[in-house]
């Protein structure tokens, strides 16, 4: 009788993607030609919890005609900024049975520029990607190229952003499959970004695995150690590359749907709280985004219980 039961929640469940997806979920990221006002935005994306890529949202920006590599270079490449290090471009992501977090160097913007450009060779991949709002905390001299906030995001939701980030790096350095509890509008300044997403709805087809954490130690040889971090709890990532999934090991994500986007220069995506988010960049990109706390209400409970029913059922 209870394995019966248990079926049938794993049926139910296996089945609530494609009902959502059907009711909600856009077949792909849908365009705004201008800034919606506060109103719209909050009940036509924020409500719904659907993502959207907005056009000429930064065009009154000085940094959308300034920021370059050489402009970088003149104004702020003395400046030291935290950079992770990994041997292969994945920083917090799974490797082998490890969730494998960065090496963390303090190094001279110019020096970050002149790898990029192929002057200069480091050990490894670099990318500029600390969060911790450390576009104002460690690159303040560019403040005035941009504005703190998105005011009609700010107004519709209600409060002002937890933290500005600023993010540069190689091609090679790529952001894992996770989600984040952040109502998360980025900003492409130059170059571009490959955007792969799952909505919440999606997460009986996500698998997540629980993994020791460990850090990338640089030695003085320019190798990669790998070192345990033995005092934290392990952590639940998804081990999943969806560029290449192991369908043999993870069937389930068949039948997931990924929506794929690119966000150029000048171009904002609003990607909304809890959403599966990958990414890749060009050489070089620049980008910033704000990040707002989500609201923990309904959705975000629904989402909590559909967590732990596809945990509880042995679908994960």
């Amino acid at each position: 009788m209870a394995e019966a039961a248990l079926d049938a929640v794993r049926r139910e469940l296996r089945e609530f993607p494609a009902a959502a997806r059907e009711l909600s979920v856009p077949l792909a990221v849908p365009y705004l030609d201008k800034p919606p006002t506060p109103l719209h935005f909050y009940r036509d994306w924020v409500c719904p919890n659907r993502p959207c890529i907005i056009r000429n949202a930064l065009q009154h920006w000085p940094a959308l005609q300034k920021w370059s590599l050489p402009y970088f270079r003149a104004t702020v490449g003395s400046t030291e900024v935290t950079v992770a290090v990994t041997p292969d471009g994945y920083a917090d992501a799974v490797r082998g049975d490890r969730f494998m977090m960065p090496a963390e160097r303090r190094l001279p913007l110019s020096f970050v520029l002149d790898v990029l450009e192929g002057r200069a060779q480091h050990p490894g991949v670099l990318y500029v990607q600390k969060q911790c709002s450390n576009l104002p905390t460690e690159l303040p001299q560019l403040l005035p190229d941009l504005e703190s906030h998105v005011p009609w995001a700010s107004e519709a939701l209600g409060k002002m952003p937890d933290a500005v980030n600023f993010w540069l790096g190689e091609a090679a350095a790529v952001t894992s499959l996770h989600k984040d509890h952040y109502e998360n509008l980025y900003c492409v300044v130059s170059g571009e970004k490959h955007f792969l997403l799952h909505p919440p709805s999606d997460r009986p087809f996500i698998p997540y695995e629980l993994y020791t954490p460990a850090t990338y130690q640089l030695t003085e040889e320019g190798t990669f150690k790998v070192v345990d971090e033995e005092a934290m709890e392990k952590v639940p990532w998804i081990p999943l590359d969806p560029l290449v999934p192991d369908l043999a090991r993870y069937p389930s994500y068949s039948q997931a749907q990924a929506l794929r986007c690119t966000v150029r220069a000048g171009e904002m995506l609003y990607l909304p709280a809890l959403w599966f988010h990958h990414v890749q960049q060009s050489q070089g990109c620049i980008a910033v985004n704000f990040w707002y706390d989500m609201e923990y209400d309904l959705k975000y409970s629904y989402f909590h219980l559909l967590d732990s029913l596809t945990k509880a059922s042995g679908l994960d």
